[in-house]
């Protein structure tokens, strides 16, 4: 089986598919979906009808017949219970033969790391006191919080997939939007995802 992503940000060309195969090995350790590398497009095309369409036309066909779609993008200021069906339909209406997922991170996918701040200590040169903040998901500048937690601030591309490989999964699953990618990357996958803790 192929798995195909779809994301908007540089960082999540290559965290996304350490996230993937991380949840995968949590999820199904005997399933090895063969994950392609993302295709990124910008959040403010990604969110028109005609791109995401175009976008999932073309990741159909690079995972064939038996392949699956993961969409995942930040929600920015966006409700992700309102953008993710929208985003849903339009991309099931362009290929209904095809298992597809789209998962909005609340704010934006560092949100996660805060919520799982506390595995992240002594990462990239975050603190070894480091505490997630109240309502992590809430926080409109996530990238912004990590950064003023590490020496050198947040680099998206360097620090996005390096916390990616390093944060607590089950931990994360406090953030709604995390949760809800575990139980699509289940559905995707085949498998029911464990109870949320």
């Amino acid at each position: 089986m192929k798995l195909g992503l779809i994301v908007e940000g540089h960082g999540e060309v290559f965290a996304v598919p350490i996230l993937v195969r991380r949840l995968t090995q949590w999820l199904a350790p005997s399933v090895h979906p063969e994950v392609l590398l993302p295709h990124r497009i910008p959040r403010g095309q990604l969110v028109k009808e005609d791109e995401l369409r175009r976008a999932i036309e073309l990741t159909a066909r690079k995972v064939g017949d038996d392949g699956r779609i993961l969409v995942l993008l930040d929600a920015d200021k966006d409700l992700p219970c309102a953008l993710g069906p929208r985003l849903l339909t339009w991309a099931r209406a362009q290929r209904a033969n095809r298992t597809i997922s789209v998962v909005v991170a609340q704010c934006e996918y560092e949100a996660w790391f805060l919520t799982a701040a506390e595995s992240l200590r002594g990462q990239r040169g975050l603190p070894a006191s480091l505490s997630a903040p109240p309502q992590p998901e809430s926080i409109r500048d996530a990238k912004g919080w990590l950064g003023k937690h590490m020496p050198s601030g947040y680099s998206e591309t360097i620090d996005q997939p390096a916390l990616t490989s390093a944060f607590d999964l089950e931990a994360a699953r406090r953030a709604d939007s995390f949760d809800k990618l575990v139980r699509d990357m289940g559905t995707l996958l085949g498998v029911p995802a464990p109870p949320r803790p």
